[in-house]
Order: structure tokens, then C-alpha cells, then sequence
């Protein structure tokens, strides 16, 4: 069958469910990922066949969407930050304002750091994309990585293989530590202090469960997304607190957050004392990241 014949059936079955666009990428995610080529390669090729082994993998694809499965989960796979990821039910599908916190360190780390040796921590890692991206831009830097999920820790360390870097990876709960010195290590020996500490914790509270999308309530795991309505900064009091006692001097604290709370989350870093606190939006313009200084 040609493969511009079978996108017209893609379009059509999908329709009820997803907009053009949103179908249109699911298609030229799949046609890169089952045939590796891009949209051009098709264009430029419009006879393009598949067989009926490849048929049948594109309809195994199409019968998951109709389910509303994210297309990241359906292909065990993603990109974040230009590198590929390992993705299932146990860890977040990385979001570009991740992305974007990424590069604000990046950034950050090669102005203000050159050339030395920097200890990074990051906390709740899932994917491990923060760490990964991290370790594979920063050269010159030791990166460690947290997580309470066994399981999504499995995904993390084979991200980090296939992106040949060096991660040490914890498993943890921060909410039962009063000090990173607790953590459990065997095979490194982790830093006293760090030089950076980033995390993405949990920060939907359930009052917004009405904004999330279907296939993210049904799919993706709600331990790394949601907190309780009543201490929505939970996470960030905790971490900050651990920053206190575990950043070295003029240690950075990287935050991504809750739209709705930057006030909020600067209010609490100020309280405890951090200083040279920035609150910056993301693309859409939405308060997304808070970087402070111990």
C-alpha cells in the first residue's frame, strides 16, 4: 500500500478524536519512526509502499490512539532536548517547558561556571531527560538523579545508556529525608554539596484535573503529577529545605512549577532565605520556572 493512500485513512479514522495537525504529526512521528523518513522523504517520494508486516504495525498504532494512548507511550519512545528518550506508563512524557528550564541552566552553567567542576543533582528524575540533557551539554559536570519509582529509575538508566552518559542514579524519598547525606549509595561517592540542584516535581493539584487532558489522566502515572489541594508546594518546601543544608555557597536552585503559583513559590523561597530569586515564563507565557541562589 502507499503510504500517502494509508495517511488519508490515518486522517480519516483518527478525526472524531484529534484535530488535523495533531493527527498529521502523529502520522510523521510514525512514518520517522517505523520507516525513518521525515515528511520530505514523502513528498519527495509520494509512491512510497510499506508491506503488509509494516501495514499491520500502523494499524497496531492507529488502534492505540483510538484508545487516546499517547503516541510517545504506543512507541516506547520520545526526543527531548534533541536526544532520544525511553518512555512507558512508569515515567512523564518530557514537555518543551522542560525543555526550556534545560536550557536556562545550560545557559546559566557555561556563563557563570566555566571551566570548573560542577556537582548537579537532579530530584525526581522519571525519564532522567533534566539529568541526561544535563550530563550530555555539560562536560564538565558530575550529575546525580533522584526518584521514589523503582520502576521509572529502569527507564532512566537505560536513557542514560543509549545517550552515553554518566548519571548516578538514586532511588529515594526525599519527603523522608532531612538531609541528601541520607541518601543510599554503593557504587559513587556522592558529593557533600552541590553546585546545582533542579527538579520538576509533582505540582497538579486536583482542583485542576479538569484542565488535563484525557489521555494524560488515563495514561500517564499520576505519583509524578499531581499533589493535594491543600499543600500544592509540598514538594518545593521540601527540596529547598535539603537545598539549604546541601547546595554549596551561591549554589543555584532551579524549579519548574505551577503556572498558577510563581507568586507562591517565590513567597517560599523567599521565606527561607534564597536570594537573586528570577521567575521566568515559558513560550506560551505562563510562569513555568523560578532559579534562586542559596
Amino acid at each position: 500500500m502507499l503510504l500517502k493512500t494509508y495517511k488519508s485513512t490515518f486522517l480519516q479514522e483518527l478525526s472524531p478524536l484529534y484535530d488535523e495537525k495533531e493527527i498529521e504529526s502523529f502520522f510523521y512521528i510514525v512514518l520517522e519512526c517505523f520507516h525513518n523518513k521525515k515528511r520530505i522523504d514523502l513528498a519527495l517520494n509520494p509512491e512510497m509502499e510499506m508491506d503488509a508486516l509494516q501495514l499491520l504495525r500502523w494499524e497496531s498504532v492507529l488502534s492505540e490512539l483510538k484508545k487516546e494512548k499517547p503516541i510517545q507511550y504506543i512507541l516506547g519512545e520520545t526526543e527531548f532536548y534533541g536526544l532520544p528518550f525511553l518512555v512507558n506508563e512508569n515515567t512523564l512524557i518530557p514537555r518543551p517547558e522542560t525543555e526550556e528550564l534545560v536550557a536556562w541552566i545550560l545557559e546559566s552553567a557555561k556563563h557563570e561556571v566555566q571551566n570548573t567542576r560542577l556537582n548537579l543533582l537532579d530530584i525526581g528524575t522519571g525519564s532522567g531527560c533534566i539529568a541526561i540533557s544535563l550530563a550530555k551539554n555539560l562536560p564538565n559536570a558530575q550529575v546525580a538523579a533522584i526518584d521514589v519509582s523503582e520502576k521509572a529509575l529502569v527507564i532512566a538508566k537505560e536513557n542514560a545508556k543509549v545517550n552515553a552518559v554518566d548519571v548516578n542514579f538514586i532511588q529515594a524519598d526525599i519527603l523522608k529525608m532531612d538531609d541528601l547525606d541520607q541518601l543510599p549509595t554503593s557504587n559513587f561517592q556522592l558529593p557533600t554539596h552541590f553546585d546545582i540542584i533542579v527538579s520538576n516535581p509533582p505540582y497538579v493539584r486536583n482542583l485542576e484535573k479538569v484542565e488535563i487532558k484525557p489521555n494524560v489522566l488515563a495514561y500517564e502515572p499520576h505519583l509524578a503529577l499531581f499533589v493535594e489541594d491543600t499543600d500544592a508546594l509540598l514538594f518545593y518546601r521540601k527540596i529547598a529545605e535539603l537545598a539549604l543544608k546541601n547546595l554549596s555557597e551561591n549554589g543555584k536552585l532551579y524549579f519548574e512549577i505551577n503556572q498558577y503559583l510563581g507568586k507562591e513559590t517565590v513567597e517560599l523561597l523567599e521565606s527561607l532565605g534564597f536570594k537573586n530569586i528570577e521567575l521566568k515564563k515559558d513560550i506560551y507565557g505562563n510562569d513555568r520556572m523560578v532559579k534562586s541562589t542559596r
